[in-house]
């Protein structure tokens, strides 16, 4: 242990802007410069694409104003363990606690990898060696991390304004494109039944929530924050908000420069934009902003993901050594471990089957919150409620029932993924149980 921290000592100089650029690093991904083509493929309609991302935002907004409820009685770091913790006891907050962690780690691996795919676009000497260049990605943020919390947190700031600025700039591109079909292609309605109508439109909205996810990221890093109770919350909240009108401006403007058939048709809408603007630079700077996208994410997740570890051995349930706190405020064991655990997984050589099954986890980290909302009005209703959910029950409720049908549709969709994801959740068992016995 470094010298001037004792063990689960954690510097608090995060201001409310960081909250907003970590919350915007965790969200933003290659998923808005992709899959707007699939939303408005399974639709077929302009006007039904734009409610998508709008109901996908409000799906967003909602959960956010939930969350924020429990980041503002519980302002420590952890994220949704401590959440199910208090909720539902050591045992369940565990299981929270250890599957979201392995879920942050599948995550960094699989953004590493992405990012060295893109680095090969622009130079040809890494195409095929993805793997080595993934892992100096990992290697390279966690020794950026390790010189501490404030190194760390301004490059989050960085990244997250830099890619802002080129998102907005790329959603005005598409207003400024001369369309290349003409409107009223765009707003024809599709002629397909109406019960593929549905399916579809739950396809639609699938893909619309993955992109959305994110918002949450402040909550790992809330006794960090300058007064957490008030800035935590509104960090969440306002970021939900400012995705969901940057990602309804992007979708717009593709819709307005695409027409809806060649959007449909598109694989990377971003790029088709973006040359119709810069026809001898539109592809670079659509990597580019590829690029700084997933290293946002990967310096956002090493931020927070540590911090789970270090709630876990803060309560006995891992090694107490990951509490451990370097001068820079950095907990640098449950760094390292978090490095090491997505290293692995980069060696694994199934990064792809590890995705789709965090697909199946991530959706457990909201059902469990809500639960805990619910949960804690009912056995706790005279605890101070520095934030109290706007519209409880309804607006919790509509949130719940949106995850646990969209967690329902992942298990039909994947049963293989689905089964493999509850053997993921079966090894907190085991650990849980050694812990309980060493204590």
């Amino acid at each position: 242990m470094s010298k001037g921290h004792a063990a689960g000592a954690l510097t608090r100089i995060l201001g409310f802007g960081f909250s907003i650029a970590l919350a915007f690093g965790n969200t933003i991904g290659v998923g808005i410069l992709r899959l707007p083509g699939e939303v408005v493929g399974a639709l077929g309609d302009a006007h039904a694409t734009l409610i998508a991302w709008i109901l996908g935002g409000g799906y967003a907004l909602l959960g956010a104003v939930s969350v924020a409820e429990l980041a503002a009685m519980m302002p420590t770091a952890g994220g949704f363990y401590v959440y199910s913790r208090r909720a539902f006891g050591p045992a369940a907050g565990f299981v929270i606690g250890w599957n979201d962690w392995l879920l942050n780690c599948i995550t960094v691996a699989y953004t590493a990898y992405t990012a060295a795919d893109f680095l090969g676009k622009f130079k040809p000497i890494f195409i095929g060696h993805e793997q080595a260049v993934a892992l100096s990605i990992v290697l390279l943020f966690t020794a950026i991390h390790w010189l501490g919390l404030r190194v760390g947190s301004r490059l989050q700031n960085g990244i997250s304004a830099l890619v802002g600025l080129m998102l907005v700039a790329l959603a005005i591109a598409g207003f400024m494109a001369t369309p290349v079909a003409v409107s009223s292609v765009a707003s024809a309605g599709p002629s397909v039944p109406v019960a593929f109508t549905l399916g579809a439109a739950a396809v639609a909205l699938r893909n619309v929530i993955v992109t959305y996810d994110g918002w949450y990221a402040a909550i790992y890093m809330a006794e960090e924050t300058v007064d957490p109770a008030r800035n935590v919350p509104r960090a969440m909240i306002a970021c939900a908000a400012l995705i969901t009108v940057l990602y309804v401006l992007i979708n717009a403007g593709f819709v307005h420069a695409l027409s809806v058939p060649v959007l449909a048709s598109s694989t990377l809408p971003a790029a088709d934009v973006a040359q119709m603007i810069l026809p001898n630079g539109g592809a670079t700077f659509v990597t580019v902003v590829s690029l700084l996208t997933v290293l946002s994410l990967v310096n956002a997740i090493f931020l927070g993901t540590p911090r789970i570890l270090f709630a876990l051995g803060r309560d006995g349930l891992v090694p107490s050594q990951v509490t451990q706190v370097r001068e820079g405020g950095t907990p640098h064991i449950a760094l390292l471990a978090t490095a090491i655990a997505a290293a692995i997984m980069i060696l694994s050589g199934s990064l792809k089957f590890l995705i789709a099954v965090a697909a199946v986890l991530f959706v457990l980290n909201y059902v469990s919150a809500y639960v805990a909302v619910f949960t804690l009005r009912r056995r706790e209703p005279q605890t101070t409620r520095p934030f109290r959910v706007v519209g409880y029950p309804v607006s919790t409720a509509l949130v719940l029932i949106g995850s646990l049908a969209f967690l329902g549709a992942t298990v039909m969709d994947d049963v293989h993924s689905a089964l493999a994801a509850l053997g993921l959740i079966a090894t907190a068992v085991p650990i849980y149980l050694w812990s309980i016995r060493r204590h």
